[in-house]
């Protein structure tokens, strides 16, 4: 049996999400069968910004060699030792919009949003411009993304919950969200 139940966390994930003003509109898991590596996927959406502009993507890469390390490290233990805090899965949140016809100044919206995720959930800020053709405007897309590592010895414990991450991923859709009509115009 295995030490984590990865898929109940990920329904932890979800429901803890709600919590914290999210809609869960999707959900997918993926397996790779040569490697059994997995990534579960989530869309969300900020509860007063469904039908919006912007999507926010949660997703979860669970690499098979670090669950079974961690599983040889706990069999290894006593019963009142606490695991090693060494073994993580990457998390990423990832914020999109559709094409922006008047798009932000990047620079200005790395600064801006900085202060929004401050310490706990740093953000980079990336955008690419496309053409139809050569004789078309450039049309902008702009995406932003988060990682955080998810500490496997907390999600034992039932400590790792992500509070002030989805407190700061709520902070960041608001913040997307009063600027993109400005953006779409």
């Amino acid at each position: 049996m295995a030490a984590i139940d990865v898929a109940g966390y990920v329904a932890e994930l979800k429901d803890h999400s709600v919590d914290h003003g999210f809609h869960v509109h999707d959900e997918r898991h993926f397996v790779e069968t040569y490697s059994l590596r997995q990534v579960w996927e989530v869309d969300l959406h900020p509860e007063d910004g469904c039908g919006g502009p912007l999507d926010l993507h949660l997703a979860l890469d669970v690499d098979p060699r670090v669950l079974l390390g961690f599983e040889d490290t706990l069999i290894g233990l006593g019963d009142e030792e606490d695991p090693p805090d060494e073994f993580h899965f990457p998390l990423t949140f990832t914020w999109g919009l559709p094409p922006l016809p008047h798009g932000p100044d990047l620079l200005r919206l790395a600064i801006d949003l900085a202060g929004v995720g401050e310490l706990e959930l740093p953000l980079e800020v990336s955008a690419i411009d496309s053409f139809a053709s050569a004789t078309d405007a450039p049309e902008r897309r702009l995406s932003i993304l988060a990682r955080r590592p998810v500490s496997l010895a907390r999600v034992l414990k039932g400590e790792e919950l992500l509070c002030d991450v989805f407190d700061r991923c709520a902070a960041v859709s608001h913040f997307l969200l009063s600027r993109a009509e400005s953006w779409l115009d």
